[in-house]
């Protein structure tokens, strides 16, 4: 996959071109795999925030495939937040519009004077509201003609009003009964998905003292269901969403209180000791950014194999179309439906 694309190349050209110094401090925003923190390294202080794990782990091994120090850069999750004032803030828009408006709100006060703010994006996934939040938020909003279908948006800053966030949301279930807190760049952060809908009555019951991990948890749901149901079992919570894993711990703290749990930004199971969970829960997601498909799916289904004990359990659910329980019989040994809707299935793999 390539760690950088045109949107990239613009917005670095014209950095280029109008100057930077080594004092300049610069913030980027949502950069894919660190290709615009790295390439700016060397000529400007740089800083760098994402939600995403991955995409900071991008960021470490292109510093130092390019001779710098993986820390070179300072990471801040988008969970944290932001210290000003910055020169450059260079911004690529996010799929999540929610998660733009929160790191725009979280700008104010942050700007040097005559501080830049330039956003870019590929044209066809440039809506016409993200150039809305940077006029609502920072100032008067230019665009710049289209490059290799990539565009720029150049924001002045004014004045502003001082607002307050309007995330996190929140929404309740019936079943369990719980109210559930969603920061801005969690999924379905206004009410519960359909797939996990699907999934939640069937989740597995009588589960002892068992390792458990909600992989891909996003707000917590699926664990914090089933930990309500099996005060014994041991839990671990694991997101490339730095907003997630937060919601997860806060949603977590207020359902369950100081139970012992594991919660870790990570890419999926990756880190996880191999042999050591007993049960997996996971609603696999089929897009990273704007690309579809089920390569994110089938890398958890591998993760999990290998954290799984022998006769441990997967447990899904996933579109009747993505064919999941023909992958999972690649991978693991016996592979049963538990139940199905007119759109969705419940798959239980076991190793």
């Amino acid at each position: 996959m390539q760690a950088f694309d045109a949107a990239d190349e613009y917005l670095l050209s014209h950095v280029a071109e109008t100057g930077l110094s080594l004092e300049s401090r610069v913030l980027v925003l949502n950069d894919s795999f660190g290709a615009l923190a790295a390439s700016l390294a060397r000529h400007a202080n740089v800083v760098s925030s994402t939600d995403s794990f991955l995409a900071a782990q991008g960021l470490e091994k292109n510093l130092a495939r390019n001779g710098m120090a993986y820390d070179a850069v300072p990471l801040i999750p988008a969970s944290e937040p932001l210290s000003g004032p910055f020169d450059w803030v260079l911004i690529r828009i996010p799929k999540t519009l929610a998660l733009l408006e929160e790191q725009l709100i979280r700008l104010q006060g942050q700007l040097a004077p005559g501080a830049r703010v330039v956003a870019a994006a590929m044209v066809k996934h440039l809506p016409r509201s993200a150039g809305d939040l940077l006029e609502e938020y920072v100032g008067p909003v230019q665009a710049s003609l289209a490059v290799k279908k990539a565009r720029l948006l150049f924001a002045t800053p004014h004045t502003q009003e001082v607002r307050t966030s309007p995330y996190p949301t929140r929404y309740t279930l019936d079943e369990p009964a719980i109210e559930l807190l969603n920061h801005a760049n969690v999924f379905c952060r206004d009410g519960l998905d359909i797939g996990t809908r699907a999934l939640l009555p069937y989740l597995p019951k009588n589960l002892g003292a068992a390792r458990v991990a909600d992989l891909g948890c996003g707000n917590g749901v699926l664990a914090i269901a089933s930990a309500l149901d099996n005060p014994d079992a041991h839990y671990t919570l694991v997101d490339e969403s730095y907003m997630a894993v937060q919601s997860a711990a806060e949603n977590w703290r207020a359902h369950l209180g100081e139970r012992d749990v594991v919660l870790r930004a990570a890419d999926g199971l990756d880190t996880q000791e191999p042999d050591s969970l007993d049960v997996v829960l996971c609603n696999p997601p089929f897009h990273q950014q704007q690309v579809v498909g089920d390569f994110l799916a089938w890398r958890m289904f591998l993760q999990a194999r290998a954290a799984l004990v022998t006769g441990g359990a997967l447990y899904i659910v996933g579109n009747r179309h993505l064919g999941y329980h023909t992958k999972l019989s690649r991978l693991f040994r016996g592979v049963e439906q538990v139940a199905a809707t007119p759109k969705f299935v419940i798959l239980k793999a076991r190793k």
